[in-house]
């Protein structure tokens, strides 16, 4: 099977708490949202059709496919939103070969729990920080800098070897 790796583009909201009210935005979180927000650092739940991702200690990220936005509205005496979408693209590899394309990329045990399907973890390709999503066995997401995504295109292309790397 080829390798192949897709750019588009896709929502991203950020979600903060201001540090004092933490316990109050996740739980009016939960309430606009009808589930509760991942507790643990690197973990994503679904939420109606958004993939909801605990960031930093008071930071989430929504993320969707389709464009859709959220129909949050969130208490500035809470925290705040912000729409990232026009800055990030998510870059799809998937493949037999993904993992060890990417494992001279950056420095992640891609065996380890940690970076089992379903989880999220934040490194730096090239300085750039960017954010990666197990989605399969064989398969991660790359959510990169707009201003980056083709040239992380083109690096993943020349370490993969142009004959098995499909862009598309």
């Amino acid at each position: 099977m080829v390798e192949t790796v897709s750019v588009e583009a896709c929502t991203i909201v950020q979600l903060e708490a201001w540090p004092d009210t933490q316990a109050a935005f996740e739980a009016e979180l939960s309430r606009q949202l009808g589930a509760a927000p991942p507790t643990a650092f690197g973990e994503a739940v679904s939420v109606g059709g958004w993939l909801m991702v605990r960031i930093a200690p008071r930071r989430y990220w929504l993320i969707a496919d389709d464009g859709s936005q959220p129909r949050l509205r969130i208490d500035p005496a809470l925290g705040c939103s912000l729409s990232l979408g026009e800055s990030r693209m998510r870059l799809r590899l998937s493949g037999p070969r993904s993992f060890d394309i990417l494992k001279a990329c950056v420095a992640i045990d891609w065996d380890s729990s940690q970076a089992k399907p379903g989880s999220v973890l934040q490194t730096g390709f090239h300085h750039v920080p960017v954010l990666l999503l197990r989605t399969a066995a064989d398969a991660c997401d790359i959510l990169a800098p707009r201003s980056f995504a083709q040239s992380l295109v083109g690096w993943l292309t020349d370490i993969a070897a142009p004959e098995i790397f499909e862009v598309k």
